[in-house]
């Protein structure tokens, strides 16, 4: 989970910058080689994108994110390296994957940095918006409809699901007390005066579990990444690499047991691998992050 942390001092609307969380960790662990073709689930600003194209000569990125205001940045960040980009709108879940394609494959799951300090897209309680949460604006599902029209048993079973609230009777009971809401702030101070007072000023703000579940399923996020799991496997080359960056424990779950379970893969990190503490002083969202990789076998569909 990444925790709400401290606004940045400039309220403008932020750049979608991408600051790439474990680079020196993906550029090892995919084995960059010279002309190949890498694919980026989740681009976003390019970070990752930058580093690989950077990496080795001649190697190919296949681009995709669902958020238009991604790709936009990401076309503009990445500009130098012309038609070695190819820039795709689309949900990775929903992505025709071609078969033996790519080199290596990475996914860099969870919400970014620009869409917890951009505050119109309503992902953040620290600044007032409107409940939102879409990753991808075309949908029609956003957190005000969930909030505002899901009865309680729902409510409370997402906040338990997703956001693993051990309160989640308790919050989703004042929510439906409440509404109808329609900002993230009103919607965070309910949340925190319906919990006890000690659980009200502690090291995590108690709306922060519950907007991660709603972000999550707004988004359907694990759902997603299962299906990514399933069928990008068959789109690497035999001896390349599969990388995914998780940021919470429901996430990492599924990349451990998908692994683990795949025909299509043997597992390189037995264990995943963390950011050191350097990297968190210069990048603090890079402390949940959990990297796990494993390489394509024998692919004969």
């Amino acid at each position: 989970m990444i925790n709400e942390l401290p606004a940045p001092s400039n309220p403008e609307t932020p750049a979608f910058l991408h600051i790439p969380v474990l680079g020196k960790e993906i550029i090892t662990g995919l084995e960059i080689r010279e002309n190949g073709h890498y694919l980026d689930t989740t681009v976003g600003g390019g970070g990752h994108s930058r580093l690989i194209l950077s990496a080795a000569p001649n190697t190919r990125i296949t681009a995709i994110d669902r958020d238009q205001d991604a790709l936009t940045a990401a076309k503009n960040n990445l500009a130098e390296f012309g038609s070695r980009v190819e820039f795709v709108r689309s949900n990775f879940a929903e992505y025709n994957f071609p078969h033996n394609t790519f080199d290596g494959i990475i996914a860099d799951l969870g919400v970014s940095s620009y869409h917890l300090d951009n505050p119109e897209r309503g992902f953040s309680f620290r600044n007032e918006a409107e409940l939102d949460m879409r990753m991808d604006r075309r949908q029609s599902l956003t957190a005000a409809e969930a909030i505002n029209h899901w009865d309680e048993v729902e409510l409370a079973n997402v906040f338990f699901k997703y956001g693993e609230e051990r309160l989640s009777r308790r919050i989703a009971r004042r929510i439906v007390e409440k509404r109808p809401f329609h900002t993230t702030t009103e919607l965070a101070e309910a949340i925190s005066y319906s919990v006890p007072r000690k659980y009200r000023y502690g090291r995590i703000h108690p709306a922060t579990r519950v907007f991660q579940a709603l972000r999550i399923v707004v988004n359907d996020e694990l759902k997603s990444l299962e299906t990514l799991l399933e069928k990008a496997p068959n789109a690497l080359v035999e001896g390349s690499k599969f990388a995914v960056i998780s940021f919470h424990s429901l996430e990492d779950r599924i990349v451990k047991h998908s692994f683990k379970d795949s025909s299509l893969l043997k597992v390189l990190t037995k264990k995943p691998i963390i950011a050191q503490e350097e990297e968190i002083k210069d990048n603090p969202r890079a402390r949940s992050a959990k990297l796990r990789i494993a390489e394509s076998v024998i692919n004969e569909q």
